[in-house]
Protein backbone atom coordinates (compact mmCIF):
# COMPACT_ATOMS: atom_id res chain seq x y z
CA UNK A 1 0.00 0.00 0.00
CA UNK A 2 0.82 3.82 -0.68
CA UNK A 3 1.51 6.07 1.96
CA UNK A 4 1.42 9.74 1.00
CA UNK A 5 4.59 11.69 2.18
CA UNK A 6 6.93 14.24 0.88
CA UNK A 7 8.16 13.54 -2.70
CA UNK A 8 12.04 13.04 -1.90
CA UNK A 9 14.48 14.65 -3.49
CA UNK A 10 15.96 13.18 -6.58
CA UNK A 11 19.96 13.62 -7.25
CA UNK A 12 20.59 15.96 -9.77
CA UNK A 13 22.14 14.04 -12.97
CA UNK A 14 26.07 15.39 -12.88
CA UNK A 15 26.03 17.65 -16.47
CA UNK A 16 30.31 18.07 -16.42
CA UNK A 17 32.75 14.87 -15.20
CA UNK A 18 33.47 17.59 -12.69
CA UNK A 19 29.99 17.65 -11.36
CA UNK A 20 30.25 13.76 -10.55
CA UNK A 21 32.94 14.85 -7.58
CA UNK A 22 34.84 11.92 -8.99
CA UNK A 23 38.79 11.89 -10.11
CA UNK A 24 38.95 11.82 -13.84
CA UNK A 25 41.42 8.75 -13.52
CA UNK A 26 38.96 6.65 -11.92
CA UNK A 27 36.47 7.56 -14.26
CA UNK A 28 39.28 7.07 -17.36
CA UNK A 29 39.76 3.54 -15.82
CA UNK A 30 35.80 2.57 -15.52
CA UNK A 31 35.45 3.50 -19.20
CA UNK A 32 38.52 1.50 -20.27
CA UNK A 33 37.25 -1.19 -18.49
CA UNK A 34 34.11 -1.45 -18.94
CA UNK A 35 34.65 -1.13 -22.78
CA UNK A 36 36.77 -3.74 -22.82
CA UNK A 37 34.49 -5.83 -20.74
CA UNK A 38 31.98 -5.65 -22.75
CA UNK A 39 33.19 -4.60 -26.46
CA UNK A 40 31.34 -1.37 -26.47
CA UNK A 41 32.08 1.21 -29.22
CA UNK A 42 29.23 3.29 -29.26
CA UNK A 43 29.06 6.27 -26.67
CA UNK A 44 25.08 5.84 -26.74
CA UNK A 45 25.58 2.43 -25.17
CA UNK A 46 28.63 3.57 -23.14
CA UNK A 47 26.61 5.81 -21.44
CA UNK A 48 23.89 3.41 -20.55
CA UNK A 49 26.68 0.96 -18.87
CA UNK A 50 28.61 3.91 -17.32
CA UNK A 51 25.44 5.31 -15.84
CA UNK A 52 26.74 9.16 -17.43
CA UNK A 53 24.54 11.18 -20.04
CA UNK A 54 25.53 10.86 -23.42
CA UNK A 55 27.44 14.41 -23.31
CA UNK A 56 29.33 13.52 -20.19
CA UNK A 57 30.33 10.25 -21.55
CA UNK A 58 31.24 11.99 -24.81
CA UNK A 59 33.56 14.40 -22.94
CA UNK A 60 35.39 11.47 -21.26
CA UNK A 61 36.06 9.68 -24.82
CA UNK A 62 37.36 13.11 -26.01
CA UNK A 63 39.67 13.27 -22.39
CA UNK A 64 40.72 9.67 -23.05
CA UNK A 65 41.73 10.21 -26.57
CA UNK A 66 43.58 13.21 -26.09
CA UNK A 67 45.87 10.89 -23.73
CA UNK A 68 45.59 7.98 -26.91
CA UNK A 69 43.87 5.63 -25.32
CA UNK A 70 41.01 5.93 -27.43
CA UNK A 71 40.67 6.17 -30.99
CA UNK A 72 37.61 6.50 -33.44
CA UNK A 73 36.64 3.78 -35.32
CA UNK A 74 35.15 5.57 -38.83
CA UNK A 75 32.32 3.36 -38.52
CA UNK A 76 28.80 4.75 -37.65
CA UNK A 77 26.12 3.50 -35.40
CA UNK A 78 23.70 1.90 -37.93
CA UNK A 79 20.62 2.80 -35.73
CA UNK A 80 21.93 6.19 -33.67
CA UNK A 81 21.68 8.90 -35.90
CA UNK A 82 25.06 8.46 -37.21
CA UNK A 83 26.75 7.83 -34.39
CA UNK A 84 30.74 7.72 -34.13
CA UNK A 85 32.19 4.10 -33.09
CA UNK A 86 35.34 4.22 -30.84
CA UNK A 87 37.91 1.76 -29.69
CA UNK A 88 40.57 1.17 -27.37
CA UNK A 89 44.17 1.69 -28.69
CA UNK A 90 47.22 -0.81 -27.74
CA UNK A 91 47.79 1.60 -25.14
CA UNK A 92 44.27 1.91 -23.88
CA UNK A 93 43.79 -2.40 -23.54
CA UNK A 94 47.23 -2.34 -21.60
CA UNK A 95 45.55 0.42 -19.41
CA UNK A 96 42.27 -1.58 -19.36
CA UNK A 97 44.17 -5.07 -18.23
CA UNK A 98 46.36 -3.09 -15.49
CA UNK A 99 43.22 -1.40 -14.06
CA UNK A 100 41.19 -4.77 -14.38
CA UNK A 101 44.32 -6.43 -12.10
CA UNK A 102 43.93 -3.64 -9.06
CA UNK A 103 39.72 -4.64 -9.30
CA UNK A 104 37.22 -6.19 -11.83
CA UNK A 105 34.98 -3.71 -11.11
CA UNK A 106 33.42 -2.32 -14.20
CA UNK A 107 29.91 -0.25 -15.00
CA UNK A 108 28.13 2.39 -13.73
CA UNK A 109 30.03 5.25 -12.21
CA UNK A 110 29.96 5.12 -8.17
CA UNK A 111 28.61 8.12 -6.69
CA UNK A 112 31.17 9.72 -4.12
CA UNK A 113 30.32 8.60 -0.32
CA UNK A 114 29.83 12.68 0.37
CA UNK A 115 27.35 12.65 -1.95
CA UNK A 116 25.97 9.53 -1.22
CA UNK A 117 25.77 10.95 2.65
CA UNK A 118 23.77 14.06 1.84
CA UNK A 119 21.08 11.90 -0.78
CA UNK A 120 20.36 9.66 2.39
CA UNK A 121 19.65 12.53 4.51
CA UNK A 122 17.59 14.27 1.92
CA UNK A 123 15.35 10.81 1.99
CA UNK A 124 15.61 9.24 5.50
CA UNK A 125 13.74 7.24 6.98
CA UNK A 126 13.00 9.11 10.19
CA UNK A 127 11.19 11.54 7.33
CA UNK A 128 8.69 9.59 6.79
CA UNK A 129 5.17 10.36 8.61
CA UNK A 130 3.51 7.15 9.80
CA UNK A 131 -0.27 7.98 10.96
CA UNK A 132 -3.10 5.34 12.63
CA UNK A 133 -4.70 4.88 9.51
CA UNK A 134 -1.43 4.12 7.33
CA UNK A 135 -0.33 1.25 9.62
CA UNK A 136 -3.99 0.11 10.19
CA UNK A 137 -4.41 -0.60 6.93
CA UNK A 138 -1.11 -2.16 6.19
CA UNK A 139 -2.08 -4.82 8.97
CA UNK A 140 -5.74 -5.27 7.76
CA UNK A 141 -4.72 -8.81 7.23
CA UNK A 142 -4.13 -9.10 11.00
CA UNK A 143 -6.35 -8.99 14.18
CA UNK A 144 -4.25 -6.51 16.56
CA UNK A 145 -5.40 -5.35 19.58
CA UNK A 146 -5.73 -1.30 19.71
CA UNK A 147 -3.37 -0.88 22.33
CA UNK A 148 -0.81 -2.94 20.00
CA UNK A 149 -1.20 -0.44 17.26
CA UNK A 150 -0.78 2.97 20.32
CA UNK A 151 2.90 1.29 20.35
CA UNK A 152 4.08 0.32 17.34
CA UNK A 153 2.61 3.70 15.59
CA UNK A 154 5.18 6.23 17.91
CA UNK A 155 8.07 3.20 17.21
CA UNK A 156 7.85 3.16 13.38
CA UNK A 157 7.08 6.68 12.73
CA UNK A 158 10.28 7.92 15.18
CA UNK A 159 12.08 5.40 12.85
CA UNK A 160 14.16 4.07 15.36
CA UNK A 161 14.89 0.66 16.63
CA UNK A 162 12.19 -1.54 17.53
CA UNK A 163 12.51 -4.78 19.90
CA UNK A 164 9.26 -7.56 19.53
CA UNK A 165 8.90 -9.89 21.61
CA UNK A 166 6.90 -12.60 23.47
CA UNK A 167 5.52 -16.35 22.89
CA UNK A 168 6.10 -17.84 19.35
CA UNK A 169 3.34 -18.27 17.03
CA UNK A 170 2.11 -15.09 17.34
CA UNK A 171 2.86 -13.25 14.70
CA UNK A 172 6.09 -10.79 15.08
CA UNK A 173 7.08 -11.72 11.50
CA UNK A 174 3.64 -10.65 10.15
CA UNK A 175 3.59 -7.54 12.22
CA UNK A 176 7.61 -6.67 11.00
CA UNK A 177 6.27 -7.44 7.01
CA UNK A 178 3.03 -5.12 7.86
CA UNK A 179 5.76 -2.12 9.34
CA UNK A 180 7.82 -2.35 5.73
CA UNK A 181 4.48 -2.11 3.92
CA UNK A 182 3.09 0.70 5.56
CA UNK A 183 6.47 2.64 5.13
CA UNK A 184 5.64 2.30 1.07
CA UNK A 185 7.34 5.02 -0.56
CA UNK A 186 10.36 5.38 -2.72
CA UNK A 187 13.93 5.77 -2.43
CA UNK A 188 17.05 6.29 -4.61
CA UNK A 189 19.77 3.94 -3.72
CA UNK A 190 23.17 4.36 -5.76
CA UNK A 191 24.76 1.08 -7.85
CA UNK A 192 28.05 1.77 -6.31
CA UNK A 193 29.48 4.37 -3.88
CA UNK A 194 33.27 5.48 -4.23
CA UNK A 195 35.83 5.94 -1.20
CA UNK A 196 39.19 6.64 -1.11
CA UNK A 197 39.47 5.11 -4.98
CA UNK A 198 37.44 1.89 -4.08
CA UNK A 199 34.30 1.15 -5.71
CA UNK A 200 31.57 -0.50 -3.08
CA UNK A 201 28.48 -1.74 -4.89
CA UNK A 202 25.08 -1.20 -3.06
CA UNK A 203 22.29 -1.79 -4.94
CA UNK A 204 21.57 -5.32 -5.18
CA UNK A 205 18.53 -6.68 -7.14
CA UNK A 206 17.61 -9.21 -4.10
CA UNK A 207 16.65 -6.53 -1.51
CA UNK A 208 16.10 -3.33 -3.66
CA UNK A 209 13.16 -3.33 -5.69
CA UNK A 210 13.63 -0.76 -8.48
CA UNK A 211 10.27 1.39 -9.20
CA UNK A 212 11.79 2.78 -12.68
CA UNK A 213 14.98 3.02 -15.07
CA UNK A 214 15.54 6.26 -16.06
CA UNK A 215 18.17 6.04 -18.84
CA UNK A 216 19.65 8.81 -21.65
CA UNK A 217 16.95 8.71 -24.91
CA UNK A 218 20.27 6.99 -26.97
CA UNK A 219 19.51 9.07 -30.30
CA UNK A 220 19.27 12.59 -28.31
CA UNK A 221 22.84 14.63 -27.25
CA UNK A 222 20.27 16.64 -24.99
CA UNK A 223 19.28 15.87 -21.28
CA UNK A 224 15.75 16.19 -21.35
CA UNK A 225 14.57 13.02 -20.97
CA UNK A 226 17.51 12.12 -18.19
CA UNK A 227 15.30 13.12 -14.85
CA UNK A 228 17.91 12.33 -11.72
CA UNK A 229 21.28 11.19 -11.46
CA UNK A 230 21.56 7.36 -13.82
CA UNK A 231 24.28 6.23 -11.27
CA UNK A 232 20.98 5.86 -8.84
CA UNK A 233 18.15 3.47 -9.09
CA UNK A 234 14.86 4.32 -7.82
CA UNK A 235 13.35 2.20 -5.86
CA UNK A 236 10.90 0.70 -2.78
CA UNK A 237 12.31 1.74 0.33
CA UNK A 238 14.33 -1.44 1.02
CA UNK A 239 13.51 -4.53 3.25
CA UNK A 240 16.51 -6.66 4.77
CA UNK A 241 15.07 -9.93 6.79
CA UNK A 242 17.36 -12.32 8.54
CA UNK A 243 16.92 -14.92 10.95
CA UNK A 244 18.83 -17.41 12.57
CA UNK A 245 21.50 -17.51 9.49
CA UNK A 246 22.67 -13.67 10.26
CA UNK A 247 26.69 -13.86 11.27
CA UNK A 248 28.13 -10.81 12.63
CA UNK A 249 30.38 -10.76 9.17
CA UNK A 250 27.62 -9.86 7.28
CA UNK A 251 27.20 -6.58 8.79
CA UNK A 252 30.42 -5.58 7.21
CA UNK A 253 31.92 -5.26 3.69
CA UNK A 254 31.95 -8.23 1.98
CA UNK A 255 35.47 -8.23 -0.33
CA UNK A 256 36.23 -10.70 -3.04
CA UNK A 257 39.05 -11.18 -3.28
CA UNK A 258 40.07 -12.86 -6.61
CA UNK A 259 37.83 -9.81 -8.37
CA UNK A 260 39.39 -7.03 -5.94
CA UNK A 261 36.30 -5.83 -5.39
CA UNK A 262 33.74 -4.45 -2.38
CA UNK A 263 30.41 -5.20 -1.76
CA UNK A 264 28.12 -3.30 0.49
CA UNK A 265 27.10 -4.98 4.16
CA UNK A 266 23.55 -6.17 4.84
CA UNK A 267 22.66 -3.25 7.13
CA UNK A 268 23.93 -0.41 4.18
CA UNK A 269 21.76 -2.04 1.28
CA UNK A 270 19.08 -1.28 4.30
CA UNK A 271 19.84 2.31 4.38
CA UNK A 272 16.42 4.31 4.28
CA UNK A 273 14.73 1.62 4.90
CA UNK A 274 13.80 -1.74 7.66
CA UNK A 275 16.34 -4.49 8.65
CA UNK A 276 14.77 -7.30 10.55
CA UNK A 277 16.01 -9.28 12.76
CA UNK A 278 13.80 -12.26 13.02
CA UNK A 279 14.69 -15.20 15.70
CA UNK A 280 17.11 -13.11 17.93
CA UNK A 281 18.50 -15.87 20.05
CA UNK A 282 18.98 -18.68 17.49
CA UNK A 283 21.82 -17.16 15.90
CA UNK A 284 25.46 -18.51 16.32
CA UNK A 285 26.78 -15.71 18.04
CA UNK A 286 24.43 -14.55 21.24
CA UNK A 287 21.79 -11.81 21.01
CA UNK A 288 24.13 -9.46 23.35
CA UNK A 289 27.66 -9.82 20.92
CA UNK A 290 24.73 -8.98 18.31
CA UNK A 291 23.39 -5.80 19.67
CA UNK A 292 26.60 -4.94 20.57
CA UNK A 293 27.48 -4.47 17.28
CA UNK A 294 24.52 -1.79 16.85
CA UNK A 295 25.62 0.06 19.48
CA UNK A 296 27.11 3.27 17.24
CA UNK A 297 24.90 2.80 14.49
CA UNK A 298 21.66 3.16 16.82
CA UNK A 299 23.32 5.74 19.07
CA UNK A 300 24.53 7.87 16.09
CA UNK A 301 23.24 6.98 13.20
CA UNK A 302 26.31 6.16 11.24
CA UNK A 303 28.19 3.02 11.17
CA UNK A 304 32.05 1.89 10.74
CA UNK A 305 33.20 0.28 8.42
CA UNK A 306 36.74 -1.06 7.02
CA UNK A 307 38.98 -1.66 3.42
CA UNK A 308 41.12 -4.58 3.11
CA UNK A 309 43.72 -2.11 4.18
CA UNK A 310 42.21 -1.63 7.59
CA UNK A 311 41.43 1.94 6.83
CA UNK A 312 37.66 2.76 8.58
CA UNK A 313 35.17 5.19 7.38
CA UNK A 314 32.25 6.39 8.51
CA UNK A 315 28.91 5.75 6.20
CA UNK A 316 25.40 6.71 7.13
CA UNK A 317 23.33 4.59 9.57
CA UNK A 318 19.76 5.31 8.52
CA UNK A 319 17.42 2.37 9.06
CA UNK A 320 14.64 1.34 11.14
CA UNK A 321 15.92 -1.79 12.92
CA UNK A 322 13.75 -4.44 14.23
CA UNK A 323 14.44 -7.67 16.53
CA UNK A 324 12.16 -9.68 17.04
CA UNK A 325 12.43 -12.64 19.66
CA UNK A 326 10.81 -15.57 21.60
CA UNK A 327 13.09 -15.11 24.55
CA UNK A 328 12.33 -12.59 27.17
CA UNK A 329 14.51 -9.65 26.69
CA UNK A 330 16.21 -9.62 30.51
CA UNK A 331 17.20 -13.05 29.34
CA UNK A 332 19.46 -12.31 26.38
CA UNK A 333 21.04 -8.83 27.53
CA UNK A 334 22.15 -6.61 29.71
CA UNK A 335 20.73 -3.58 30.73
CA UNK A 336 22.91 -1.01 28.57
CA UNK A 337 22.11 -3.04 25.73
CA UNK A 338 18.31 -2.79 26.22
CA UNK A 339 18.46 1.26 26.95
CA UNK A 340 20.31 1.25 23.11
CA UNK A 341 16.89 -0.51 21.78
CA UNK A 342 14.59 2.59 21.99
CA UNK A 343 11.01 0.81 21.85
CA UNK A 344 9.83 -2.47 23.51
CA UNK A 345 7.11 -4.39 22.16
CA UNK A 346 5.67 -7.18 24.19
CA UNK A 347 3.71 -9.48 21.05
CA UNK A 348 1.51 -11.64 23.78
CA UNK A 349 -0.63 -14.36 22.35
CA UNK A 350 -4.25 -13.78 21.97
CA UNK A 351 -7.49 -13.96 24.64
CA UNK A 352 -10.00 -16.44 24.00
CA UNK A 353 -12.45 -13.39 22.32
CA UNK A 354 -9.98 -12.63 19.72
CA UNK A 355 -8.74 -15.66 19.04
CA UNK A 356 -12.08 -17.13 18.01
CA UNK A 357 -12.28 -13.58 15.73
CA UNK A 358 -9.21 -15.28 13.80
CA UNK A 359 -10.55 -18.33 13.63
CA UNK A 360 -14.02 -16.90 12.07
CA UNK A 361 -11.73 -14.63 9.61
CA UNK A 362 -9.46 -17.65 8.61
CA UNK A 363 -12.25 -20.07 8.26
CA UNK A 364 -13.83 -17.53 5.69
CA UNK A 365 -11.21 -16.71 3.90
CA UNK A 366 -10.69 -20.20 3.70
CA UNK A 367 -13.91 -21.37 2.56
CA UNK A 368 -14.44 -23.82 6.01
CA UNK A 369 -18.37 -23.50 7.39
CA UNK A 370 -18.34 -22.88 11.20
CA UNK A 371 -19.37 -25.41 13.27
CA UNK A 372 -20.64 -24.50 17.15
CA UNK A 373 -20.37 -27.96 18.54
CA UNK A 374 -16.93 -28.40 17.09
CA UNK A 375 -15.84 -24.80 18.48
CA UNK A 376 -17.38 -25.90 21.64
CA UNK A 377 -15.12 -29.19 21.99
CA UNK A 378 -12.32 -27.10 20.77
CA UNK A 379 -12.46 -24.66 23.58
CA UNK A 380 -14.04 -27.18 26.26
CA UNK A 381 -11.93 -30.13 25.28
CA UNK A 382 -8.54 -29.46 23.69
CA UNK A 383 -7.57 -25.67 25.38
CA UNK A 384 -7.66 -26.88 28.88
CA UNK A 385 -5.28 -29.42 28.06
CA UNK A 386 -2.66 -26.90 27.50
CA UNK A 387 -3.45 -24.48 30.26
CA UNK A 388 -5.82 -22.44 27.51
CA UNK A 389 -2.64 -20.65 25.71
CA UNK A 390 -3.89 -19.73 22.96
CA UNK A 391 -1.67 -18.77 19.43
CA UNK A 392 -2.46 -16.47 16.85
CA UNK A 393 -0.65 -19.42 14.16
CA UNK A 394 -2.93 -21.57 15.98
CA UNK A 395 -6.76 -21.30 13.50
CA UNK A 396 -4.57 -21.17 10.31
CA UNK A 397 -2.68 -24.53 11.23
CA UNK A 398 -6.17 -26.29 12.86
CA UNK A 399 -8.27 -25.25 9.85
CA UNK A 400 -5.54 -26.06 7.17
CA UNK A 401 -5.04 -29.96 8.69
CA UNK A 402 -8.94 -30.09 8.52
CA UNK A 403 -8.54 -29.01 4.64
CA UNK A 404 -6.13 -31.62 3.91
CA UNK A 405 -8.06 -34.23 5.79
CA UNK A 406 -11.16 -33.17 4.14
CA UNK A 407 -9.43 -33.59 0.51
CA UNK A 408 -7.90 -36.52 1.35
CA UNK A 409 -11.04 -38.39 2.49
CA UNK A 410 -12.88 -36.50 -0.56
CA UNK A 411 -15.78 -34.86 1.31
CA UNK A 412 -17.00 -31.61 1.24
CA UNK A 413 -15.02 -28.95 3.69
CA UNK A 414 -16.55 -29.26 7.09
CA UNK A 415 -15.55 -28.99 10.76
CA UNK A 416 -16.34 -32.01 13.46
CA UNK A 417 -14.83 -32.66 17.07
CA UNK A 418 -13.13 -35.84 14.97
CA UNK A 419 -11.46 -33.87 12.67
CA UNK A 420 -10.23 -31.31 15.38
CA UNK A 421 -8.57 -34.00 17.12
CA UNK A 422 -6.63 -35.38 14.29
CA UNK A 423 -5.43 -31.84 13.19
CA UNK A 424 -5.06 -31.34 17.22
CA UNK A 425 -2.33 -34.35 17.22
CA UNK A 426 -0.41 -32.78 14.57
CA UNK A 427 0.06 -29.69 16.05
CA UNK A 428 1.75 -31.20 19.00
CA UNK A 429 3.96 -33.76 20.06
CA UNK A 430 2.76 -35.75 22.38
CA UNK A 431 5.90 -36.52 25.33
CA UNK A 432 7.36 -40.04 24.96
CA UNK A 433 10.89 -41.70 25.72
CA UNK A 434 11.65 -43.17 21.86
CA UNK A 435 13.54 -46.08 22.48
CA UNK A 436 16.63 -46.80 20.03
Amino acid sequence: MNMQVPNVIAPVAPKTLAETGLSTVLMRDLLLKTMFRMNLEYVSDIARQISLSTPVTQELIDLSRTQKLIQATGTLHATSSNEMGYQLTDAGKARALDALSQSEYYGAMPVPLEMYREQTRKQSIRNVQMTRQQLTGAMGHLILPDELLDHLGPAVGAGRSILMYGPPGNGKSSISNGIRDAIGDKIFVPKAIEYAGQVITVYDPIVHSAAEAAEDDPNSLRRSSNRFDNRYVLCERPTVITGGELSLDMLDLTYNPTARTYTASLQMKATGGVFIIDDLGRQAEPPQKIVNRWIVPLEENRDILALQSGEKFEVPFDTLVIFSTNFHPNEIFDKAALRRIFFKIKIDGPDQEIFLKIFAMVAKKKKMPLDEKTLLHLLKVKYPTIDNIYANYQPVFLIDQMIAICDFEGIPYQMTPELIDRAWANMFVREEKIVH
